[in-house]
């Protein structure tokens, strides 16, 4: 999935009991209270997600208690440890994953109140059509966004030269860099035009110069394209150099214990004295916590 439709989703099937704690009738959760954004994008509400454990007989919590809110225009980070159910609440926002108790909604934006918000995901690797030119990659998800075919020429050319691939619409992904592709897939993302911005850790691929390049790259992008961003990584220096806001993850199950406003103010450099000072920190913090 690359773009979906704005919505409030529920959870389904809930037993009586899991109804009345999606309704606010649960126990006080152990995270820390949100503070209310001042518009929101996204709602996340006391979400809670179980797997089948192997054999199936048993189910184990992935996400418990979840709850965070996203400002409209903001650029929020979740930090976890690889494994903690990051992924799996991108993918609960996005409508591609079901979970058992709480709330998700996704705010239309104060400017188009009658209208579905859109949502872009950048996947961790670029998960582009091979056999399809870049242009038509982009094309590809055009048309699965009801956008109409006349704007789709602007589109491509200004998403492309935005990521600095203008004059590679007739290429193939693979003559192109791991680099690259992650640039068309971005490019693809904000070609909808998104309001909301899902990012599943998409630098991570990467060797450490093209990840450090692209993260300068999107700081730029994101100045002129403005969505609402939701982030996911392991690497906290790369949260504090990018985000507003950090959400830090526990595992097993995951929950967020530490909420972080970052006031440094953009543009940021990974060296700066104060970026270096908050990401000690947060690392010490982190691990006391992931390790224990």
């Amino acid at each position: 999935m690359w773009g979906c439709k704005g919505r409030v989703a529920a959870p389904s099937a809930l037993p009586p009991a899991e109804l009345q704690r999606a309704k606010g009738q649960s126990a006080p959760s152990q995270q820390s209270t949100e503070p209310e954004a001042t518009v929101p994008a996204i709602t996340i509400d006391k979400v809670t997600k179980r797997f089948l454990a192997p054999g199936g007989q048993t189910r184990f919590i992935v996400l418990d208690d979840i709850s965070l809110i996203v400002g409209d225009g903001e650029f929020v980070s979740i930090v976890g440890p690889s494994g903690c159910g990051k992924s799996t609440l991108l993918n609960i926002i996005a409508g591609i994953e079901s979970y058992d108790t709480g709330t998700v909604t996704i705010h239309p934006r104060v400017a188009a109140a009658n209208a579905q918000p859109r949502i872009g995901y950048v996947f961790q690797s670029p998960r582009l059509l091979n056999w399809l030119t870049v242009e038509k990659n982009i094309h590809f998800v055009l048309e699965a966004q009801n956008v109409p075919r006349s704007k789709w020429p602007d589109l491509v050319a200004k998403n492309l030269a935005m990521v600095g691939l203008a004059g590679q619409e007739r290429n193939y992904p693979l003559n192109l860099s791991g680099g690259m592709q992650q640039r068309v897939a971005i490019a693809r993302a904000l070609a909808i035009e998104p309001d909301i911005l899902l990012m599943d850790e998409p630098f991570s691929h990467l060797d450490a110069i093209t990840a450090r390049k692209l993260r300068f790259d999107l700081m730029d992008i994101l100045q002129r394209a403005k969505p609402t961003i939701l982030f996911v990584t392991h690497d906290l220096s790369e949260a504090v150099f990018l985000s507003n806001k950090i959400h830090m993850m526990s595992t097993r199950p995951a929950r967020i214990f530490k909420r972080v406003m970052i006031d440094i103010p953009r543009p940021r450099q990974p060296e700066d004295a104060r970026v270096v000072e908050l990401e000690k920190n947060l690392l010490r913090e982190f691990f006391s916590v992931v390790e224990a």
